[in-house]
């Protein structure tokens, strides 16, 4: 059988006919599908805390993180906050064997470990309190007693190594004062000379300087942050207990954290009259307010200090065993 050449040219023809109308069947279909939504990144969730597991004792050396985690502080049990108001002036409590009238003073600590930012009369700071009750098995009803505190306490008091060791009744023995590092001048209070570990002074040096960038008003006072106490030997500190006939009591104690060069002191401001040491109740609420104060609550952890919550110019450095 013979092909005709226009036979072939129509077959050709034909095919390109086909060709064009896919070709434009295929680009109606891609121009009416719907443009792919634009890529945005997946916000971060807020930090919440990880409850323990069921089997699982509550921690209690974890440090919480830094900032608190946002809230709405008009949510929460309104009866509680109406509690908490009540006794945040007045509850009649001794936490650290001493009696005081309410805990306005331990009010940041207590915050950071709750992860709340909202005042301590609020509903927000009441819901922040059932939660960790909760977590710590507790009765959870939002209202701050002197239980859900002698919790919080330990919790905090155990972040010291020097309190993990007093619990075993063990005194570490001071080190030499060879192995210790003496501070600069302007870094003691009132020009006084300290003596602490080399890696804890270090430490402290970091930390005074990003707390002196982070807020212009602790920058304002170059007393801020100065250290007035720092290694102590044991010798010193029992000529101090006899002279004041208080030994192992609130206020100094026969087996003291500074023997260990790893305890300081420092500057986080004074009420009128008082001393930047003074164990007096005014004095300690006064503290607990300053900028110096709470900007090392809710950072000090950062450069490895823990605070003695009795005392808010107490830090000591846990990154290196007593």
């Amino acid at each position: 059988m013979r092909f005709k050449p226009s036979e072939a040219l129509r077959f050709l023809g034909g095919l390109a006919a086909a060709a064009i109308v896919l070709g434009l069947i295929a680009l109606r279909v891609t121009s009416c599908a719907p443009a792919p939504p634009p890529i945005r990144p997946i916000p971060a969730p807020p930090p919440v805390a990880s409850p323990a597991p069921p089997s699982a004792a509550p921690s209690q050396t974890a440090a919480p993180p830094s900032a608190a985690a946002p809230a709405d502080c008009r949510a929460g049990p309104a009866a509680a906050a109406v509690a908490n108001a009540a006794s945040l002036h007045t509850l009649p409590w001794a936490p650290f064997g001493r009696a005081e009238a309410g805990w306005e003073t331990y009010v940041p600590l207590i915050a950071r470990e709750l992860r709340t930012a909202c005042p301590p009369a609020s509903p927000g700071f009441a819901a922040a309190l059932e939660r960790w009750e909760d977590a710590q098995r507790l009765p959870s009803d939002g209202v701050l007693s002197a239980d859900d505190f002698q919790r919080l306490k330990g919790v905090i008091q155990t972040r010291r190594p020097f309190v993990q060791l007093s619990a075993r009744k063990v005194c570490p023995a001071p080190p030499s004062q060879t192995n210790l590092e003496l501070t600069r001048p302007g870094e003691g209070y009132g020009g006084k000379q300290i003596l602490l570990r080399p890696a804890a002074l270090a430490a402290w040096r970091r930390m005074a300087a990003a707390a002196r960038a982070a807020d212009p008003r602790i920058a304002a006072d170059p007393r801020n942050l100065t250290i007035f106490s720092g290694f102590r030997s044991p010798e010193a500190d029992a000529a101090r207990c006899a002279s004041e006939r208080n030994c192992n009591g609130v206020v100094r104690a026969n087996c003291s954290p500074h023997r260990t060069g790893l305890a300081i002191d420092i500057y986080v401001g004074q009420a009128p009259g008082y001393g930047p040491d003074s164990s007096a109740d005014p004095n300690r609420l006064f503290m607990s307010r300053t900028p110096t104060y709470r900007w090392l609550v809710a950072n000090a952890d950062r450069f490895g200090f823990t605070p003695y919550p009795f005392e808010p110019w107490h830090w000591e450095w846990t990154d290196e065993q007593p």
